[in-house]
């Protein structure tokens, strides 16, 4: 596994209870497996290498699109919960035991989820461009956003320009990196979205971000650590999202990257992988 890099790996598919994962797998064996979870319409593809690739020089990366998402069949679920229940099932027909997750965006969400559910299961957290249950600004995005969503792209992947990336030369700058990484695999593609993917998302993620009495409640049971990342200012999900996580999760670490939206580990890639593997390594306290 570990001669395979991000854009050499193969797609694998795993029967999940009857139903078919894409997923990819690679890197250097002997640490805690790293399962990552993707963002709203995100796919295999779109993992970014200059993360990936020196973060499997030092463990296994595991990638995977849910279920109907992509490679992956059957129909997408319309609640975090659900997803987070495929992927526990993923997790578990790999043979994994013990892991340490990753997960961005709406791919946060489903990391609390799983590691609430299944807190044996995990052992270190890293949540990026996250928020919590009920968050400010996460049952729906800002008239903002929508007016990005609906703005005409030459390539529909452009959009993450303006939603991942701040405004300036250098963040854009930025963005076109990233996306011509995202750009570079030749063989193997991953599947094509189907039209039932934005709308389940959206659903999924509205539900979690609906405002109830006591919906942050939940953080005070993970003990795991965690590591949470972010923009200065993240026009997805509101960076007060992420101090808010840092505030109530009993040991989390908050790092806030200048210059950057929702994206920031995407500008930052050599500062990210860094502080990733030093969070991952970390020796417990006593």
């Amino acid at each position: 596994m570990s001669s395979y890099t991000t854009l050499t790996v193969p797609t694998s598919f795993a029967d999940v209870n009857g139903t078919k994962f894409a997923y990819r797998r690679f890197g250097k064996a002997g640490k805690l497996p790293l399962v990552l979870f993707q963002y709203f319409t995100g796919t295999l593809d779109n993992w970014d290498p200059a993360v990936l690739d020196p973060l499997s020089q030092q463990r296994e990366i595991i990638i995977f699109n849910n279920r109907g998402i992509a490679g992956s069949e059957g129909e997408p679920p319309h609640t975090i919960a659900e997803i987070a229940r495929d992927a526990e099932d993923f997790i578990e027909t790999l043979g994994l035991t013990r892991i340490d997750i990753l997960g961005f965006s709406m791919g946060s969400f489903v990391a609390q989820q799983v590691v609430l559910d299944k807190p044996e299961l995990v052992n270190r957290v890293i949540l990026v461009g996250s928020g919590p249950r009920g968050g400010e600004g996460l049952e729906t995005f800002s008239p903002e956003v929508w007016a990005l969503f609906d703005k005409p792209y030459n390539q529909p992947d452009e959009l993450l320009l303006d939603t991942f990336f701040a405004p300036t030369e250098t963040s854009q700058s930025a963005g076109w990196a990233y996306l011509e990484r995202t750009r570079s695999r030749t063989k193997e593609h991953d599947g094509s979205l189907s039209d039932k993917v934005v709308p389940s998302q959206l659903a999924a993620i509205s539900e979690w971000g609906k405002v109830r009495a006591g919906s942050s409640d939940y953080l005070k049971e993970i003990n795991h650590p965690v590591l949470i990342v972010n923009g200065k200012r993240d026009v997805i999900f509101p960076t007060i999202n992420s101090y808010t996580l840092q505030q109530q999760l009993p040991d989390a670490r908050l790092i806030l990257y200048p210059d950057s939206s929702h994206g920031s580990q995407f500008q930052f890639h050599e500062n990210f992988v860094i502080q990733v593997n030093l969070f991952l390594d970390e020796i417990p306290a006593r």
